[in-house]
């Protein structure tokens, strides 16, 4: 029997594994969720589950401590020789948080708000190891600094909501190690992490797991991180472990298709090369010297009189030529998205600005005439396309509102076949979706509320659209045909994209020129080719290669 049959289990460092689940099946009233999971994870291995949304990866992980709300569970999960499934309330109880411990995937909405970092990890270590108030504060702030933290002591008295998102995970790390596990659950653990921190904090996971001698069973969606962090891996799909065995034993020859399929999902570039050697001359936008400040409170008693300011772009200069895309690249706070704002006319701003060989009549939120015109020239697709599709709108409704604004001549039938028209052309017809136009948001999948969302920026025919992490929200599989659905519209209406990512796999399939930011300054720019393939920036450097296997 192949080691990546779903149905053979293996533990590669011991033949008693410390967690053997055994036909797992979880069910939701008449509707069952996960059939017939069986797995083992030996103590000290790393285990990742890997699959897309909707897969079941987090309701098994979450069925193991008992957390799965009022699912029906099941079969049987063996750890440490006692059943987790069969054990009561009270004894589950002891187990959660202290022998299996479990990392969310946001860490904002797992931390509480109103109590400090080092009230939160001190409050485990006083209930798990009763420790006195004092000696859980030390613990804890020396637990802080082993993930680390830079200032632990500082940062045990600050709240979530002053720590930064790797800072926060750091923090859950800190508290679901509080009680020294056995088995650590991580439940995408890095998703809300930029790349550089997503390393970080696989590597800080891999260290404390060789110190401590934890299982850790990985829950994620990211195959880059899977081979960089884990032993073995087990594929899971529509509630079904289809595949499992060594890592490079599954990459390299996966038997599932559809582990074949996601292996395969990465972004592919199909783009109309450019000759990097003949100048350009037709430009959608023209970037120089371009500033956004944002009006901040002063310390002490001149913060009664006066505002001081922060500088979230400095001195941006770029140029998106017709018909291509310009990637903008960087962390969280490096301005990306302020610089896509001001694009938008959303945000006021000092320098030189011109879309369409026009410019903003300043301010640049100002709705006058000249302006309104504008608007319809650069358009946008937000990252995620559930919040940004108002839940009460219907398609026709959603797709046709900028019709209303920029082409008020148009009668109502007029405005309707331009609607299907345009959903057409991104992938959306009455004949796979009977009553396209009357339905609502929340009766398509992630990947076709971001095709209604592109069908929203196109109706108006724009000569440039910002692409705000258009793909981020997204599935590997559905990622690649939301980018490949660009690229085809990209030719056929000679389109500019302003693409904003943390993804440089995005950028190298998309982008023409890429733009390198950090702290609100342009670090380095030029072709793909350029400044991808021979970073001349430190930091350019650092984030290549985080993104790499």
């Amino acid at each position: 029997m192949r080691a990546t049959d779903p149905m053979s289990p293996a533990s590669s460092s011991s033949s008693t594994p410390l967690l053997s689940v055994r036909d797992l099946h979880v069910r939701f009233g008449q509707k069952e969720v996960v059939h017939g999971v069986s797995f083992d994870i030996a103590a000290g291995e790393k285990l990742a589950l890997v699959g897309e949304s909707g897969s079941g990866k987090t309701i098994t992980a979450l069925s193991l401590l008992r957390l799965a709300g009022e699912a029906e569970l099941s079969g049987q999960a063996m750890f440490n020789g006692r059943d987790l499934l069969a054990l009561s309330e009270r004894e589950m109880r002891g187990v959660r948080g202290g022998d299996i411990a479990m990392i969310f995937q946001e860490p904002m909405t797992a931390l509480n708000p109103l109590m400090t970092i080092g009230e939160q990890i001190a409050e485990v270590l006083q209930l798990k190891q009763a420790l006195t108030k004092q000696q859980a504060r030390d613990q804890a702030i020396e637990l802080l600094a082993s993930t680390g933290i830079p200032e632990p002591a500082r940062r045990a008295a600050a709240f979530p909501h002053q720590l930064s998102g790797g800072q926060r995970q750091r923090a859950m790390i800190s508290m679901a190690l509080a009680s020294k596990p056995k088995l650590l659950l991580a439940d995408e653990p890095t998703t809300a992490l930029d790349v550089t921190l997503r390393g970080q904090i696989l590597d800080l996971l891999s260290d404390l797991q060789r110190q401590t001698g934890m299982a850790v069973l990985l829950i994620t969606h990211d195959l880059v991180l899977v081979r960089r962090f884990a032993d073995r891996v087990a594929v899971m799909e529509r509630g079904l472990l289809v595949e499992q065995g060594a890592v490079e034993s599954v990459f390299k020859h996966p038997q599932h298709a559809y582990t074949q399929r996601l292996i395969g999902s990465t972004p592919v570039r199909d783009v109309i090369e450019v000759n990097e050697s003949v100048p350009v001359t037709d430009f959608a936008a023209q970037v120089s010297d371009l500033n956004v400040s944002y009006p901040v409170p002063l310390a002490g008693i001149k913060g009664w009189f006066s505002k001081g300011h922060f500088d979230a772009v400095k001195h941006a200069s770029f140029v998106i030529p017709a018909a291509q895309t310009l990637g903008v690249v960087g962390e969280s706070g490096s301005g990306k998205s302020t610089l896509a704002q001001a694009m938008l006319g959303l945000l006021p701003f000092v320098g030189e600005m011109e879309i369409s060989k026009q410019h903003w009549q300043q301010p640049a939120q100002r709705n006058t005439a000249h302006n309104k015109a504008l608007r319809r020239q650069v358009q946008v697709v937000f990252q995620d396309p559930f919040s940004s599709l108002s839940p009460r709108l219907t398609v026709e409704e959603i797709v046709g509102e900028g019709l209303k604004v920029h082409a008020s001549q148009l009668t109502e039938d007029q405005r309707r076949e331009r609607v299907s028209k345009m959903l057409a052309d991104v992938g959306l017809t009455e004949e796979q979706f009977p009553g396209l136009l009357s339905r609502y948001p929340h009766e398509f999948s992630g990947g076709q509320r971001q095709r209604l969302a592109i069908a929203r920026a196109l109706i108006v025919e724009p000569q440039v659209l910002v692409l705000d992490e258009p793909t981020s929200a997204l599935d590997v599989t559905i990622q690649q045909q939301v980018l490949g659905l660009l690229q085809r519209l990209q030719k056929e209406h000679q389109l500019s994209y302003l693409l904003i990512t943390h993804d440089v796999a995005v950028v190298r399939a998309m982008a023409h020129n890429v733009i390198v930011m950090k702290d609100g300054e342009v670090l380095e720019g030029g072709s793909v080719r350029e400044v991808l393939d021979a970073p001349r920036h430190p930091y350019t450097q650092k984030l290549v290669a985080a993104a790499q296997v």
